[in-house]
């Protein structure tokens, strides 16, 4: 793989798995601080509206502006991208705050649209929606400025703002509720109203630390603008036309799984209901597939995040520069390295789902029965993300608006009837479908366009399947061995559970990846070293 791929995907993949892994661990004091999972409907009836907008906000135009950044460096037109990168700011402000007014002024008609579990009031689901919208005065800025830094490949300051936005927002959070409710005997809205607040914190935060790098590489930047060529003269007008059609398709792809939980979010408990599921039950399963199991199955996808962001400028500036065997190879390697590492991950996650959501939250049978069935579908989610990200890359982005409103349309036609039939599992296996029609599409798109054979990708998916087998051979041999004097149902033996079945799992599909020399493929250089190092023949 391509160094400079592979080391942005690292540094984006470790901020991005440290983020998501703190949004996941928060949950465990923020749930005993609230109260258990029921106050969780109404954090998450907060969110899924907000993310919609923060689509809106940003308009996929942070990324545009790295692909296009990337592009004209590339032209060595330093300064048009200078000139991108500062129109992108005015653009970004005024977008933040009207989305920012719409989504506070709406919040009646928004909370209204959503089917309120849980026993609160609409009054309450209005107060909610309105703390986290100011979030959006700041996250559309935030975000243009580390797609700035993504499109001159320096990886760094993306990753660590998005490790402080996640440290502050959850200092805030856990600090803010834990007052509320213990100190000045509050109530649960107010706590949860000052936890979605807690977006615009921590967004803050990330903002403050991206114009300090900024400020501090502006005299690096500015010496480059000196070797510019300027043989290129791009309008403002032609400039804001190139950053709008290709922001489009980052709009979609950024909120496909916002999408996808608001079709879940308002037709889910209606169905259940309708077919006769008891009140209580509805609830829980709202609750865990909207939140719970949401959480831990995007943490395979935070790879495939990495990828993508790091993926866009690459493939973009080789595509402009007309490198078409240097795309195949970059594409070749990212999706091989993408399935060898997300196959096992989402696969681990079903075989130790039992402990794994006693951690996170509380002992479930019910929990534990989705996340197994869930998990598997994180590989589309991953395959979705990079496939949608390669189209950007080569300029073929209205693909992938087709190509998610096919998903969706797949989703929400067959969303009802496997409700009926398989009740919550239903709508997982519906989502399920509808990822699976959209990869399918755009990997077609990808063949067709670049002209680029996936056969070795699926003669080594075959053998990372395989692999995986052994790996879980493995886990549930050492789970079942250690499940019988370790409970799985209190948090810290089931942590343990993790801990030893997890490692063993990795040790064992590692070691048969060095072995079978799959390091030495897909690594390089780096996969032979270390296998050498440990002295694997």
């Amino acid at each position: 793989m391509g160094s400079k791929l592979l080391r942005g995907t690292f540094i984006l993949t470790l901020g991005t798995l440290i983020s998501k892994v703190l949004g996941i661990l928060y949950v465990i004091p923020f749930y005993a601080i609230i109260g258990g999972d029921k106050p969780a409907l109404l954090y998450n009836f907060g969110y899924v509206p907000y993310q919609l907008f923060l689509s809106v906000a940003t308009a996929g135009i942070p990324l545009a502006v790295a692909k296009y950044i990337a592009k004209y460096n590339a032209m060595e037109e330093y300064a048009i991208g200078r000139r991108l990168f500062r129109t992108g700011v005015y653009l970004m402000i005024a977008s933040g705050i009207l989305c920012f007014i719409a989504m506070y002024a709406l919040a009646p008609i928004l909370a209204s649209m959503q089917q309120l579990e849980g026993g609160y009031s609409l009054e309450d689901g209005i107060q909610v929606i309105r703390a986290v919208s100011f979030a959006l005065l700041i996250i559309p800025v935030m975000s243009l400025l580390r797609g700035f830094f993504q499109g001159y490949n320096s990886m760094g300051p993306p990753a660590i703002s998005q490790v402080i936005e996640q440290v502050v927002r959850i200092i805030f959070l856990l600090g803010s509720t834990f007052v509320v409710m213990y100190v000045l005997d509050g109530n649960v809205v107010t706590a949860i109203s000052l936890a979605t607040f807690s977006a615009f914190v921590g967004a803050l935060a990330s903002l403050l630390l991206l114009l300090w790098y900024y400020f501090k590489r502006k005299p690096g930047l500015d010496r480059l603008l000196l070797e510019t060529r300027g043989e290129l003269h791009v309008s403002i007008g032609t400039l804001y036309k190139q950053i709008i059609l290709s922001a489009i398709p980052f709009i979609i792809v950024g909120s496909s799984n916002a999408l996808y939980q608001l079709v879940d979010q308002f037709t889910l408990g209606r169905v259940l209901s309708y077919i006769g599921v008891a009140a209580d039950k509805v609830n829980s399963y709202v609750a865990i597939i909207n939140f719970d199991v949401q959480k831990l199955i995007l943490i395979p996808g935070t790879l495939a995040i990495a990828f993508s962001m790091a993926l866009v400028p690459l493939v973009t500036a080789a595509y402009v520069r007309g490198e078409r065997g240097q795309v195949k190879r970059q594409l070749n390697d990212v999706f091989q390295i993408l399935l060898f590492l997300t196959i096992p991950a989402c696969f681990g996650i079903a075989l130790l789902a039992r402990p794994l959501f006693t951690v996170f939250f509380t002992a479930s049978e019910t929990g534990v029965d989705l996340l197994q069935f869930y998990a598997p579908i994180a590989i589309l989610f991953s395959l979705f993300s990079v496939a949608a990200a390669v189209l950007q890359g080569i300029d073929e982005q209205r693909f992938t608006v087709l190509g998610l409103l096919l998903g969706l349309l797949a989703k929400t036609v067959l969303q009802m009837p496997l409700i009926m039939l398989f009740e919550a599992k239903g709508a997982i296996l519906a989502t399920g479908i509808g990822y699976a029609v959209s990869c399918i599409f755009m990997l077609y798109i990808i063949k067709k366009y670049v002209r680029f054979s996936f056969s070795l990708i699926f003669r080594r998916t075959v053998l990372f399947f395989f692999l995986t087998a052994a790996m879980a051979g493995a886990v549930l041999l050492a789970y079942f061995g250690l499940a019988t004097f370790i409970s799985p149902d209190h948090k810290l033996s089931a942590l343990l559970l993790v801990i030893i079945c997890g490692g063993i799992g990795a040790i064992v599909y590692g070691y048969l990846s060095l072995k079978l020399h799959l390091s030495d493929k897909l690594f390089g250089p780096r996969g032979t070293a270390l296998r050498k190092r440990l002295g694997i023949r």
